[in-house]
């Protein structure tokens, strides 16, 4: 029999600049914090995800708190690290390995532009790997093929930072307009600046346990899926060439949610509060149908209805996304879990979601990883 996994514990260091904090320091109170939380349980293995934070960075953080000697790996998926962390710890204790395993994810990253060493140097002489201009080419395909337009690009900035108000672990906290969204200058037609999440520092870590160890204020754990793209998908996170019709292949989400939903036993109509990838204005919107929230092309009418603001008929980024908190890569995902179980223990406060009992979270990670995380009440 497969055993039932629970979140039982978690812990944030908020997301933004900490110039006197180390990543370990920041791990430390993440990690400190989800442990205590959990009721100080034993963990026999941790899971540590980072892209940017060295060798055996999780070991530093563990060796801090003095809790090494337990099995202590490192993930790297890019941005979804810390969705292929908490897959890797689910899969170690269905496989009854493990009661009680420790994930936690810690960035920090460079200020400006996301640079890594998965692209040949061409790649990024010739333009393409830079982040901006490989968002843009997404950008660009969705508003000729969906009527998406930059108003729409400039309602997910105002929305998500309209969330973030509220969320005392987000970088912005400031709300902003339309107007001020596409009045910042462009980075790469179409996205302007506001449009496009920072890169920052910060930490999450979650505690996961046989369900029938964790507490009565434990969430359920219904799926971790990971993914990554198939060959020919040549405008997916690995790739931004043009010239290949690749209509008929499944971007990595999709692939993702499909087996998640598979895995929890639900499907997208039975979601209450969803956290996706919203790297660039237009990366959220495309994630609404690559986790089969909307059909291709019916983002505008999602906006135009508010569906997916706060208060509306599914909520996403109730967070405040990255756009609010930024993105420390191998704690974004981490993140996102913290944030659904907070949703779904009622106690978000002022973001609080009424009613909520399903929540997904999903990641798009460099190498075209992407991550679904499913949480149940």
């Amino acid at each position: 029999m497969t055993a039932g996994v629970a979140i039982s514990g978690t812990g944030m260091h908020p997301f933004g600049r900490f110039e006197d904090k180390t990543t370990t320091d920041m791990g430390v109170e993440a990690v400190r914090a989800a442990l205590s939380e959990a009721g100080g349980p034993t963990f026999q293995a941790a899971f540590c995800a980072t892209v940017y934070a060295g060798v055996a960075a999780g070991h530093k953080v563990l060796g801090a708190l003095g809790l090494t000697g337990v099995p202590i790996v490192d993930v790297e998926a890019g941005c979804a690290s810390g969705g292929a962390a908490v897959m890797l710890a689910a899969g170690a204790i269905r496989a009854g390995q493990y009661d009680t395993v420790l994930v936690f994810g810690i960035e920090k990253m460079p200020k400006g532009i996301i640079r890594s060493s998965f692209f040949e140097p061409w790649r990024e002489e010739a333009g393409l790997a830079a982040t901006p201009a490989y968002f843009a080419l997404r950008a660009q395909r969705l508003m000729r093929e969906s009527g998406v337009t930059k108003d729409h690009l400039a309602h997910v900035t105002v929305k998500n930072r309209m969330n973030g108000l509220d969320n005392p672990n987000a970088m912005f906290r400031k709300p902003t307009t339309a107007e001020d969204v596409l009045a910042s200058r462009v980075v790469c037609e179409p996205l302007h600046l506001h449009m496009l999440c920072s890169p920052n520092e910060g930490a999450a870590a979650v505690v996961l346990q046989r369900a029938d160890l964790a507490g009565t204020d434990a969430v359920t754990l219904s799926a971790a899926v990971l993914r990554s793209h198939l060959p020919g998908s040549v405008l997916g996170e690995a790739t931004p060439m043009s010239g290949i019709d690749d209509t008929a292949i499944l971007p990595p989400s999709t692939l993702a949610a499909d087996a998640a939903y598979e895995e929890a036993g639900i499907g997208p109509d039975d979601l209450d509060v969803v956290e996706c990838q919203d790297t660039d204005a237009a990366r959220e919107l495309l994630a609404y149908e690559e986790l089969r929230l909307c059909a291709r092309g019916e983002q505008p009418g999602l906006l135009a209805d508010s569906a997916t603001a706060r208060g509306g008929r599914l909520p996403v980024n109730v967070s405040g996304g990255l756009l609010s908190k930024g993105e420390p890569l191998g704690a974004s995902a981490l993140a996102q879990v913290v944030e659904l179980t907070t949703q779904l223990r009622g106690k978000a406060d002022a973001r609080q979601v009424p009613g909520a009992r399903v929540g997904l979270a999903h990641t798009v990670g460099r190498g075209a990883n992407a991550a679904v995380v499913i949480v149940t009440q």
